[in-house]
């Protein structure tokens, strides 16, 4: 029996019943697929007008977007979009925006008619942020995710200890607005020693505005590991970067056999396809087939496990549960959903986002960034996940407002890891 259907077993024994289960939480939007037809442009108050260098930038970065998007999208049909329309309507906008914000905002707004995720346009303050986030820089220690239904609104994703925001009294789920008269907005540069206003919202609603002065801070490492609990490693990934899968090959290794592991994928946005295919390497046989992507021109392509776990030169032994959250995105959902295909690892925690094509980045003109999808994607079991995501095994909530230490996720991870132990010890032959 493979472990995660014994796991599924388990799920009404006294070890599981002790955990906190929640109900089911559905990420993405259920509006459904967007109109094939453009409208037009919102029109707002009429702007200053740009300097002739800003407009001739402007029409630089517009045209590279759309050129790419045109010749390079998975889809050829653009999911029933008019591209020549949707020129004609935004061009003239991003043409008169007075900045980065102003512009980035309109390739947004014409990027978002294709109903993907992936793709967006970052301006260039973002990708130098995106550049040096291992990198010592300055910080005002947040970190923010976009609310798709409130244009210029993001949510504290989390806040990081000992840093400015900390000082400043930031929560994590507090709402910031970036529109608000005076405030900060990502398209801006964070400078060491220049202070920043922040509009915020708690949740209960209560506006605040607060002032935050940004300090070098070293860069979080993208990995580590919490060997705190008895016969237990938490492998906390945050981003699937370069050296993932020796660094998971290396833990492996110095672990015992009978160590229970928890990859911890929550607020993983995703990364590199190697480092994924690395990751489930360290847990799969070599050569066994995970994925199938699928081009522009329609070639497709088996995604195979190639190895790259460290000097492993075998799948590890150890149990394994995946801890996933709405917030876990792309190469963070196709690793739990190969997995978990497999039968070698249990999902725990809430359904994932859904955003699932694979991209990749363009430079463009002023050093803003273009994330285009450029190939389809199925699981092995031949389940596109895009407006999907990954549907947990046994669901629990992401840590939230919590007392310090307390993560139901985690607890029931390791609940069920422990009972599928006890089982296999009670089945066991005596000699």
């Amino acid at each position: 029996m493979n472990l995660r259907r014994l796991l599924l077993r388990l799920t009404g024994s006294a070890a599981i019943a002790l955990a906190l289960v929640a109900g089911p939480a559905v990420a993405g939007d259920p509006s459904g697929a967007p109109s094939a037809a453009v409208a037009a442009a919102p029109a707002g108050p009429a702007p200053a007008r740009p300097s002739r260098d800003r407009m001739r930038m402007n029409q630089r970065v517009f045209d590279r977007v759309w050129s790419e998007v045109r010749s390079q999208y998975y889809d050829p049909g653009l999911h029933g979009v008019d591209w020549a329309a949707a020129r004609r309507a935004y061009r003239p906008r991003a043409l008169l925006a007075a900045d980065d914000r102003a512009l980035y905002r309109v390739l947004g707004d014409m990027l978002d008619l294709l109903d993907d995720d992936h793709a967006g346009a970052s301006a260039p303050a973002v990708a130098r942020r995106i550049d040096m986030v291992r990198q010592a820089r300055p910080a005002i220690g947040v970190t923010l995710r976009a609310d798709p239904g409130a244009p210029g609104v993001y949510v504290i994703q989390s806040v990081r200890p000992g840093s400015p925001a900390e000082a400043a009294g930031l929560e994590a789920g507090w709402r910031l607005d970036s529109a608000a008269p005076g405030a900060w907005f990502p398209e801006l540069d964070v400078v060491e020693g220049q202070t920043v206003t922040l509009a915020v919202a708690d949740p209960a609603g209560v506006r605040r505005t607060l002032t935050v002065t940004p300090r070098i801070m070293p860069p979080r490492p993208p990995f580590t590991a919490d060997l705190a609990r008895p016969g237990v490693a938490v492998l906390r990934i945050d981003a699937f970067e370069p050296g993932l899968g020796d660094w998971m090959g290396g833990q492996l290794a110095a672990l015992p056999a009978d160590t229970d592991i928890v990859l911890d994928l929550r607020g993983n946005p995703g990364g590199r396809l190697i480092e994924a295919d690395a990751v489930l390497s360290c847990f799969l046989p070599r050569d066994l087939a995970w994925a199938t992507r699928t081009t522009r021109s329609g070639r497709t392509i088996v995604l195979r496990t190639a190895g790259g776990c460290g000097d492993l030169e075998g799948p590890a032994p150890h149990d394994v549960a995946v801890l996933v959250d709405a917030d876990s995105r792309s190469a963070a959902e196709l690793t739990p959903a190969a997995l978990q295909e497999a039968g070698r690892a249990l999902v725990v925690g809430e359904n994932t986002a859904g955003a699932v094509l694979i991209s990749q980045d363009t430079r463009l003109p002023d050093g803003g960034r273009l994330s285009l999808s450029r190939s389809d994607f199925v699981t092995a079991a031949g389940v596109r996940l895009e407006k999907r995501g990954v549907t947990p095994d046994l669901t629990a909530p992401a840590p939230k407002g919590e007392a310090p230490g307390q993560d139901p996720a985690l607890d029931l991870a390791v609940a069920a890891l422990a009972g599928a132990r006890q089982v296999r010890a009670a089945a066991a032959p005596s000699l």
